[in-house]
């Protein structure tokens, strides 16, 4: 298995909101926003701040973004990740949360934020692993108001 992770460009923002849409369904509440992504919405948040596709053998199985926090832009907040179902299993994930952490490191950025659903509470563990925290005092500035708030996770990269 050839596994890369490439950065996205504009142009992979129907890709993205395709690959976003696959992998959360049956997965994430349908309350979630991610089952109606668009290519619009996918192309702004590339402009705004970043992305990342995952490629298993040159097929893209997965993606992650990232947004600078507004008034903090050296901190990012991380946004819809998410692994098609066909490659869930075989850790691979982890492999767009370290490409995120390695961007962020090589940026110069203080500090990833995340969150975890509040129905999905097993998630923490795994971020855990890569060094976030929770961080029960802030906020996530995306947090759909339809659904309960969820953890609120980060990880600091500078002082």
């Amino acid at each position: 298995m050839n596994i890369v992770v490439r950065q996205a460009t504009d142009s992979d923002a129907k890709l993205i909101a395709e690959l976003t849409r696959a992998a959360w369904a049956g997965k994430v509440s349908v309350t979630s926003s991610g089952h109606r992504e668009t290519a619009v919405r996918v192309s702004q948040d590339l402009r705004d701040g970043g992305g990342f596709i995952l490629l298993v053998d040159d097929l893209p199985v997965g993606s992650i973004r990232w947004l600078p926090l507004e008034g903090e832009t050296d901190v990012w907040e991380i946004l819809r990740m998410g692994v098609l179902p066909t490659h869930r299993g075989a850790n691979i994930s982890q492999h767009l949360i370290e490409a995120v952490i390695h961007h962020g490191l090589e940026t110069g950025i203080s500090e990833l934020r995340l969150a975890v659903r509040s129905d999905q509470p097993e998630l923490i563990g795994f971020y855990s692993a890569f060094e976030f925290e929770l961080a029960p005092e802030l906020e996530y500035t995306h947090a759909n108001p339809l659904e309960p708030a969820p953890f609120v996770m980060r990880r600091i990269l500078r002082d």
